[in-house]
């Protein structure tokens, strides 16, 4: 299996053992984006309205490192630390896509990465 990495130049590396996205048979894994500011490393203030913003400019910048857009998305994974921050979220999720829309699902989860109150991930088709 011939797997290629994607990274992006605007944001920060992973602060783990994992790529930013990764192409193989066909389809392209963005691994999950948090709020982070890659000038600071830290999440953005501002609550969920804000990091989602964050979270959708550095989807953008790895989509945008492998020649891809938001129209190629296939399916988006969605993690929040409170389900009441939906409708928020939804709001600006819904400003990144036009129909037919991704497939989507939506988790409560206890906690994200730096505290984060939101964190998606995306599958593209290459």
């Amino acid at each position: 299996m011939n797997k290629t990495a994607i990274t992006s130049p605007e944001l920060a590396p992973p602060a783990g053992p994992f790529s930013q996205a990764i192409e193989v048979g066909g389809f392209l894994y963005l691994s999950g984006q948090v709020g982070q500011d890659p000038a600071t490393g830290k999440v953005v203030e501002g609550g969920i309205v804000a990091e989602t913003e964050r979270v959708f400019q550095n989807l953008s910048a790895v989509l945008k490192a492998a020649g891809k857009s938001f129209d190629n998305v296939a399916r988006a994974g969605v993690y929040l630390t409170n389900l009441s921050d939906f409708g928020a979220m939804n709001g600006i999720y819904a400003k990144h896509f036009s129909q037919p829309f991704p497939a989507r699902t939506t988790i409560g989860v206890a906690a994200l990465p730096l505290g984060a109150c939101v964190e998606i991930d995306l599958v593209v088709k290459a």
